[in-house]
């Protein structure tokens, strides 16, 4: 009989983490909550003035930022299971956002692009957003705004390459017993 070992999770450093990290942790949980409640979807979407759910406007946003991928790239980048996405796919091609091409690569398979009604929305709902968070900012001084940027810009840029270190060291991690 074979049985699997579940991977084990990453370790953690023995120390705790510094105050200014601690801080940042917490900010960053409250600034999650705030962006991802269903209010602040529904208000986002009318001033848009696009009527789509969380899901949807998570796969559109990823598509416009990439070429056009296969579903289960989708999935991947979105961390989401393939038959989440090609749900959403089926419901955002019915309703004119997005298309499917053939994958130059393997013209069995297809990928996922917007069309220009899909392109439209995407904007839409990132302008509507980037006013709103104008409008939260107003009382920051453009030097304020420009460190804050880059400084989020540096601290997504490790957040990846920690998961990509991580992602590379699960393999070695995970077990088979027999």
């Amino acid at each position: 009989m074979c049985r699997m070992s579940t991977p084990s999770p990453p370790s953690l450093p023995a120390a705790s983490a510094s105050p200014e990290v601690t801080g940042i942790e917490r900010a960053l949980t409250r600034i999650t909550y705030l962006s991802t409640r269903a209010r602040q979807h529904e208000r986002l979407m009318a001033l848009a003035g696009v009527p789509l759910d969380r899901a949807a406007v998570a796969l559109l946003r990823q598509i416009s930022d990439t070429e056009p991928l296969r579903p289960g790239e989708l999935a991947h980048r979105l961390g989401v299971e393939a038959s989440h996405v090609t749900r959403q796919v089926q419901q955002l091609e019915k309703s004119g956002y997005v298309t499917r091409v053939p994958d130059p690569d393997d013209r069995r398979a297809q990928r996922i692009q917007l069309t220009s009604t899909g392109r439209e929305a995407v904007d839409r709902i990132r302008e509507a957003g980037a006013r709103g968070m104008q409008m939260a900012l107003a009382e920051w001084s453009p030097e304020e705004l420009r460190q804050l940027a880059t400084l989020f810009h540096r601290m997504v840029d490790d957040f990846l390459s920690y998961a990509v270190d991580d992602a590379e060291q699960e393999p070695a991690a995970t077990a088979h017993s027999a």
